[in-house]
Parts: C-alpha cells; sequence; structure tokens
C-alpha cells in the first residue's frame, strides 16, 4: 500500500492506495497547533494510526518548493517549509518503515496527464487540479463549507484542505506511473 503526502505546517493532505485504487483520502489541519512540535507530534500520531490500520510499504511525497515565486514565499517561509517537510519525512520513516519517495509537483501532473492551462485564468491551479481529481474519482466527497457573510452568503464551497488532499491525490497516481 502507499502513503501519498502533500505536507504543509497548515494542513497536509493524504491518501492510501491499494496499488492503484484509492482506499482512503483525507487531511491533518495543523492550524491550531501553534508550534512546530506539537505540529510534528499530531502528524506521528496519525502516522502511528495509519501503521495499525494498513500496511504501508511505500510513502510518495510532494517535493519541496525549490525557487522563490514573486509574491507567495519568503525565504523564512520557505526554510519553515523545508524543516518540517524533513522531520515530517524522518518521522514518517521511523513510524512506518519505508523511505519516502520525492516528487516534483510539475512531474507528477505531466506524468498522469493533468495539463495545466497558464493562460486560462478563470481558476486557480489548485482549482485546476481538484476538478482534474474529482472528475477521476467521481464519487469522492469533499470537505465544503456555507459562506456565512458577504456577497456569496449561503454559497457552498469545498474547503481549502480539499486542494491539500487533491495534490496528494496526484502524488499518489504519479508514483504508479513513474
Amino acid at each position: 500500500m502507499l502513503l501519498a503526502l502533500d505536507i504543509s505546517t497548515s494542513c497536509t493532505g493524504y491518501c492510501i492506495f491499494d496499488n492503484q485504487n484509492l482506499i482512503k483520502i483525507g487531511y491533518i489541519n495543523l492550524v491550531k497547533k501553534k508550534d512546530f512540535y506539537s505540529k510534528v507530534s499530531e502528524i506521528k500520531s496519525f502516522f502511528n494510526d495509519i501503521a495499525k490500520e494498513y500496511n504501508i510499504d511505500n510513502i510518495a511525497v510532494e517535493e519541496n518548493l525549490q525557487a522563490f515565486r514573486p509574491g507567495l514565499s519568503s525565504a523564512k517561509t520557505l526554510m519553515t517549509l523545508a524543516q518540517f517537510n524533513g522531520v515530517v519525512r524522518w518521522v514518517a520513516y521511523e513510524t512506518l518503515g519505508h523511505k519516502p519517495e520525492s516528487i516534483n509537483v510539475n512531474t507528477a501532473r505531466k506524468s498522469v496527464g493533468l495539463k495545466i492551462n497558464k493562460k486560462d485564468k478563470s481558476k486557480t491551479t489548485k482549482e485546476k487540479v481538484l476538478e482534474w481529481v474529482m472528475k477521476q474519482e467521481v464519487d469522492l466527497n469533499f470537505p465544503t463549507k456555507v459562506l456565512k457573510s458577504g456577497r456569496n452568503k449561503g454559497q457552498v464551497r469545498v474547503c481549502n484542505e480539499s486542494f491539500d488532499m487533491a495534490d496528494a491525490y496526484v502524488i499518489g497516481k504519479a508514483y504508479f506511473n513513474m
């Protein structure tokens, strides 16, 4: 079985695959964990639970961001994410007994046939990825919320965690294609 991860300090998306079949998809919400160590402890607890329920024999992880992108990530953010990513990988190895394999997000998308049209500005890349995953797994229900204020009050939207779950799905599917 494969555990695929999209690691972040606020929310880590995960998928478990048996061969190429999706068995479980979800996320670990880390927003309320205020420091690095409590976030890592939460992830470790999750890995311990997974180890009891599933026989994980492979781990695939979305590769760290490698470069700055104007307006998105500061040096401090990139360093924090890289540190967290490294520690989570180590905890996964220590807990599940397998070395995580890093997969570049662009390589992953290409290997599964997911083409992102950069000229189409109607949706974000994350929205396009989620839409693609929803077409692959039509019975999946991603978490939603009802907007409580503003001009879109009452509308139902997918929660941000859905994007991390979708990214983990792409990493998992790419693992099998590579």
